[in-house]
């Protein structure tokens, strides 16, 4: 995939979206990753990629079992 200056220069060389049909390949697999980490951020572009749906039926949907920093306030 060669580098576009826009969205628009992109839809001229490689079309729209209305026709696409997603990949679901053996690569095509959940993600635990917690939403808006820089680890689910990069499986996204990922499958974006590779032509696969975005959202897999199993992917992390909540922060449930996640521990995070805690800061103090000044």
């Amino acid at each position: 995939m060669t580098h576009c200056k826009n969205v628009f220069e992109a839809i001229l060389r490689y079309g729209h979206d209305e026709d696409f049909v997603p990949n679901e390949d053996e690569t095509f697999t959940a993600t635990d990753a917690p939403a808006g980490s820089q680890e689910k951020i990069e499986v996204l572009r990922r499958r974006v990629e590779l032509g696969q749906p975005l959202w897999h039926t199993t992917d992390r949907i909540d922060y449930s079992g996640l521990t995070g920093a805690i800061r103090p306030r000044e």
